[in-house]
């Protein structure tokens, strides 16, 4: 879910600024791609766990340090159909807010205004917002695992996730404690293509699952991170992923 979170928050940003390789080590044996995301499912709660919540509601802060711009962050997703909503208020911005309703996806920041996102943009927003995309189900995902790598300074496994939508990420995953460190991400925006890196860490146990609480990011050449402060399950309303009357304004 987390990941989900990072994507978003990258996208956030990409209209107001102009990816970090890791170190690979090719491996003779590598273990199935579909273990070693099962590892991680299981490293975090289990199937089961993730499956029992329909919503989740997130708050924390983003900031990119070498601006010295920083705010909060605020975030609701949930399933059946997917949906995401994330806002964030950056200082000297204004409120930048994205969010995808089950059949829209759109934007709304001070510099373009509201937009609403088309072709290949809103098929990645549709693929973005799964709830369960930690699960990486396989009539959604093609994985495959590339290498034994570096990442982030830790050994990993490099799994490809080739999704329905066309679109290659790649997710990286510690061989010491099995869950996720991070992934490199590729997105289509009304401005161009973005190239992401994203490294996870700080997992806290919320009820019977650990959630990832802290993100760093490298974005177009510069470095935010997130800090998730609360998440909770299940108490996100419907009315929370309405879009904005000047969105609704573009919805025909």
């Amino acid at each position: 879910m987390f990941l989900r979170i990072a994507t978003l928050a990258a996208l956030l940003l990409a209209p107001f600024y102009g990816q970090a390789p890791a170190k690979a080590e090719k491996a003779a044996d590598l273990p199935d791609a579909r273990e070693i995301i099962n590892r991680h499912i299981k490293a975090i709660g289990g199937r089961d766990a993730i499956l029992a919540h329909k919503s989740m509601h997130a708050t924390g802060t983003l900031s990119i340090p070498s601006s010295g711009i920083t705010g909060p962050l605020e975030m609701f997703a949930a399933a059946n159909p997917d949906r995401t909503v994330m806002k964030v208020t950056m200082t000297g911005i204004g409120q930048i807010i994205e969010g995808f309703d089950g059949s829209h996806g759109w934007s709304m920041n001070p510099m373009t205004g509201a937009m609403l996102k088309v072709g290949k943009e809103l098929t990645q927003t549709k693929f973005d917002a799964d709830f369960y995309g930690d699960l990486r189900e396989p009539q959604t995902y093609q994985v495959k695992t590339v290498e034994k790598t570096t990442f982030d300074g830790r050994p990993c496994y490099k799994v490809s996730v080739k999704r329905l939508d066309g679109v290659e990420d790649f997710d990286f995953y510690d061989i010491a404690t099995g869950l996720r460190a991070g992934s490199m991400n590729t997105r289509e925006t009304f401005t161009g293509v973005v190239n992401m890196t994203q490294i996870e860490g700080g997992y806290k146990q919320i009820g019977k699952l650990w959630q990832a609480m802290q993100l760093t990011q490298q974005v177009m050449g510069l470095e935010q991170k997130i800090t998730l402060l609360t998440v909770e399950y299940d108490k996100v309303p419907a009315a929370a992923f309405d879009p904005p009357a000047d969105v609704k304004a573009l919805i025909k």
